[in-house]
């Protein structure tokens, strides 16, 4: 139903975690490279459990090749310089929640590639950095899967 996109991910425990909480959702994991590990890495293994083989994950060399392959399809990108928050936005079926690395975010021309309205952020503390990235992620998605009523999920 829905779509979550990794912009190279560098914390193999938190990409395990959102494995398994695709896995368990039925959303679609999009991994951008340059990953910060491999696949084949003991922590993100032992954080996905053995749901790897129950999520679909997909692989893509560059943002400018996930960009072309969904080129049709609505992206919102989650990042702390966001003023809208998370729950304002209006989902759709196919909707590709985007999120950036754990140390860095999204890169700002990203950002100004995607309309404004499309630009989400979690509220939290205004002293606040940001929060896990597997944690965001899972908060997002189930706000985004809120809206439909749970499809599927019992």
């Amino acid at each position: 139903m829905f779509q979550i996109a990794l912009y190279q991910p560098e914390i193999p425990p938190n990409t395990g975690n959102i494995i398994r909480l695709c896995a368990n959702t039925g959303c679609t994991l999009h991994l951008i490279h340059p990953l910060g590990f491999s696949l084949e890495t003991k922590q993100l293994r032992r954080a996905g459990l053995d749901y790897r083989d129950m999520a679909r994950v997909n692989e893509h060399e560059s943002w400018e090749q996930f960009e072309k392959a969904h080129a049709n399809q609505r992206i919102f990108a989650f990042t702390t310089k966001a003023t809208t928050k998370h729950s304002a936005a209006s989902y759709q079926e196919g909707d590709i929640l985007l999120f950036g690395p754990e140390t860095r975010g999204l890169p700002e021309p990203l950002l100004e590639s995607l309309p404004h309205e499309q630009l989400l952020r979690l509220p939290m503390l205004p002293s606040s950095r940001s929060l896990n990235l597997s944690n965001t992620v899972a908060i997002a998605t189930y706000e985004a899967l809120r809206q439909f009523d749970f499809p599927g999920l019992g």
